[in-house]
């Protein structure tokens, strides 16, 4: 009998003993070091102003949490929500960790899409954010919320041939360039108005996410039927919705700590000048100076052959020696009676490689953005 029991209790340890080693190597249980593996997932909840839940919304989500790529739209209780027993709260469960932009595109009828963009990070986590629908009939929408970003700029386009102004004789060119640094396609809308004149319709441009468009002055003329070569002048105005749909794409939204939706430069030419940029005619001049009496022109310069190039014109009949001596008068201090004790002689002239003169001013503008209703 007491045998039996011996036998009884060895058996009984070694039970204890393997569920223990199988509960150890199953992971249920670690005495130090524990981890729990939790699948990556994303919450999205939709509330009124006060903080009851709102079925129903519409989301963009970027970019696909389950593809890694491209967007994706998720409506509450649809198929891929998990939490389809709770109106308002959306759940997408098993998806890739990275950070991911939001934007609310519908939402029940009575309220208005909350319009700013919500970032979301998610690593080897449930990640969560909120989005805020007022009443449609709530009057601080109007005030509050912003529907569009605008940005306007100066645009001076064309030449000037003479004193008319408004500015200077030259050529002016003005070149706006538009970058999209969002993670969505951005719709922008853009017009020229001309200074004491009309304004262009609309042109709507689609953006693809980080990519850039220009707007030149040939593109402004186009729109506002001119194009001839006068000076013409006024504004460029961009508008980039934030609620509106063009061909069932959405516009994305931005908050008003980020409303900086597309990054707007101006980059300006001018060619300032009394006359427009020409071509020189260049006159080589080769002499000897024969007699110095005014004794100022270094003693190595004398009886030698010696250049010197002066602009010149088509047509004109100039003093090719007093061309010289007047070089010779700026380059030694010479007076007019000095000029009278010094003897040149003209060896040869040659017309000389014609030249272009120019003095072009650049300059950048970055045009700060403007909410609108």
């Amino acid at each position: 009998m007491k045998r039996w029991s011996k036998i009884s209790s060895i058996f009984a340890v070694l039970i204890i003993i393997s569920v223990l080693y199988i509960i150890s190597n199953s992971g249920i249980y670690h005495t130090e070091n524990t981890v729990f593996a939790q699948s990556s997932s994303l919450t999205i909840i939709s509330l009124s102003s006060d903080n009851k839940l709102i079925g129903g919304g519409q989301f963009v989500i970027s970019p696909n949490p389950f593809t890694g790529t491209g967007n994706y739209t998720i409506t509450d209780n649809s198929a891929d929500d998990t939490e389809k027993d709770k109106d308002g709260v959306i759940t997408l469960s098993g998806i890739k960790n990275g950070n991911y932009n939001i934007i609310q595109t519908s939402t029940t009828p009575g309220y208005s899409v909350d319009q700013i963009q919500k970032a979301v990070q998610v690593n080897n986590s449930s990640g969560v954010t909120t989005f805020t629908d007022l009443p449609t009939n709530n009057v601080a929408i109007s005030s509050t919320s912003a529907r569009s970003i605008t940005y306007t700029t100066k645009f001076e386009c064309g030449s000037i041939y003479a004193g008319e102004g408004p500015l200077r004789p030259g050529h002016y060119d003005t070149d706006i360039s538009l970058f999209n640094k969002q993670k969505f396609q951005t719709q922008v809308l853009w017009n020229s108005v001309l200074n004491n004149g009309p304004s262009s319709n609309a042109i709507l441009l689609k953006m693809n996410s980080e990519t850039s468009k220009s707007i030149t002055c040939q593109d402004i003329r186009t729109t506002l039927g001119n194009n001839n070569e006068n000076f013409i002048e006024g504004f460029t105005i961009i508008n980039v919705p934030l609620d509106s749909t063009f061909n069932g794409e959405t516009t994305m939204a931005s908050s008003t700590s980020d409303v900086n939706v597309l990054d707007v430069q101006v980059f300006y030419t001018a060619n300032a000048l009394d006359t427009l940029p020409h071509e020189v005619i260049v006159d080589k001049i080769s002499f000897y100076i024969i007699q110095d009496g005014s004794g100022k022109i270094p003693s190595n310069m004398m009886q030698k052959t010696l250049d010197i190039s002066v602009p010149s014109g088509l047509n004109q009949i100039s003093d090719t020696e007093k061309k010289v001596k007047d070089a010779l008068a700026k380059q030694y201090s010479l007076s007019d009676d000095d000029l009278t004790k010094i003897v040149i002689r003209i060896k040869d002239v040659s017309v000389g490689v014609g030249v272009l003169i120019d003095d072009h001013a650049i300059s950048l503008s970055t045009v700060k953005p403007q909410l609108g209703s």
